[in-house]
């Protein structure tokens, strides 16, 4: 044991006694989205981009990233946001996309 531990041990038991000697929990960052805040970003990717208006087919961390910077003023780095989704249940990955003007029954008829 270091000496320096045990000194601390001492000021801290003479400071609070017996319970100054537990650990003290430890601080963990401020999240950046309220709980709503997050529940609207889950809402918004599971709706999926609209194509006409946003020209995407599917959402990217990018765009999620820049869409929660315009409507919450929160800015994330890129690789951040697929933490978020998996803290939100989501996963980064997503199924190969279609064309809009695709024919399903063409293509199982094949």
């Amino acid at each position: 044991m270091d000496r320096q531990t045990l000194c601390d041990w001492v000021h801290r038991f003479n400071a609070k006694g017996p319970a100054g000697l537990r650990d003290s929990p430890c601080g963990h960052p401020k999240k950046r989205l309220t709980a709503e805040q997050a529940a609207a970003v889950k809402a918004h990717v599971l709706k999926g981009p609209d194509p006409e208006k946003d020209g995407l087919v599917r959402w990217r961390c990018l765009d999620i990233q820049r869409w929660i910077e315009a409507e919450y003023q929160v800015r994330y780095h890129e690789r951040t946001i697929g933490k978020l989704l998996h803290a939100l249940e989501l996963s980064h990955i997503s199924t190969r996309p279609f064309h809009p003007k695709s024919d399903v029954e063409v293509q199982t008829a094949s």
